[in-house]
């Protein structure tokens, strides 16, 4: 079967696709971007059927064509596309060969499903997308059973989220809500919340993290809420002896999950 060609910049499919880097545009048409073919290709691993992708045959390399038959049998609509075309586009400074279309993904707390000792990350108003992109590749990494999203800044679908996060905000189960709800729900659950902050006196390698765990972190700049901090079980810091007296958000989230890990293997 023939892709069905677009090269004019002015196609309606074009626009429409450009409408997507803008949030609002998203949240009308309940649509994201997906661009790249490792993004792309873990996103439909995952069960993603985009509902369109825009191929450039010219920038295609070696090993990635059985991707488009893969999609394309699943039920997205493939369209070829010129350089140019592929170009405006994208978002990336360089791009392949790979742009899709694909519904947003939603999911609530109570369609989470949880391991006997759950292991999720708190994001309280995390507002850069290269931030959210990079926890999610740590969330994917360590095996967290979810990734909450509180009174989000930036929003999950934004395309540098997912460009940031290599694909894996389709792997990771991810729940967007209000810091309220997202405290009572853990406390029904009696799973500990651990609000990591610099005003702590409790190192995180000496806080027990081997049981159910919710692991909070907020903003670089005003780090979490009084919210949260007053409502966690535990506080807890992550000792640093330089200068600069705070990780990038991510980083910090990176150490403090791989503790949990650490001390569960050990049996701590």
């Amino acid at each position: 079967m023939n892709d069905l060609v677009i090269s004019s910049l002015q196609n309606p499919r074009i626009k429409a696709a450009i409408k997507l880097r803008d949030r609002r545009g998203r949240e009308a048409s309940g649509l994201l971007l997906i661009e790249g073919y490792f993004e792309l290709d873990l996103a439909r691993q995952c069960g993603v059927v985009p509902e369109e992708l825009f191929f450039c045959p010219e920038l295609v390399r070696p090993g990635e064509l059985p991707l488009r038959a893969a999609l394309r049998a699943a039920g997205t609509k493939v369209f070829a596309v010129s350089p140019a075309v592929m170009t405006k586009l994208a978002y990336r400074e360089h791009p392949d060969a790979w742009l899709a279309t694909a519904p947003l993904p939603r999911r609530s707390l109570a369609e989470l499903q949880l391991s006997e000792k759950p292991l999720l990350i708190v994001a309280e108003g995390v507002e850069k997308p290269g931030n959210l992109g990079a926890i999610l590749r740590s969330a994917d990494a360590a095996g967290v059973d979810a990734l909450i999203v509180c009174d989000g800044r930036t929003d999950l679908a934004n395309p540098n989220v997912v460009r940031a996060s290599k694909g894996a905000l389709f792997r990771v189960p991810v729940v967007e809500a209000g810091s309220g709800e997202v405290l009572e729900w853990l406390r029904q659950r009696r799973i500990q919340v651990v609000a990591a902050t610099p005003a702590a006196d409790c190192a995180h390698w000496d806080a027990d993290l081997s049981g159910g765990v919710a692991i909070a972190v907020g903003t670089e700049k005003e780090g979490l809420s009084p919210l949260w901090l007053e409502g966690a079980d535990r506080a807890v810091v992550i000792p640093m002896h330089g200068r600069v007296n705070s990780l990038n958000v991510a980083q910090a989230l990176t150490l403090l999950v791989y503790e949990a890990l650490r001390q569960r293997s050990q049996g701590v």
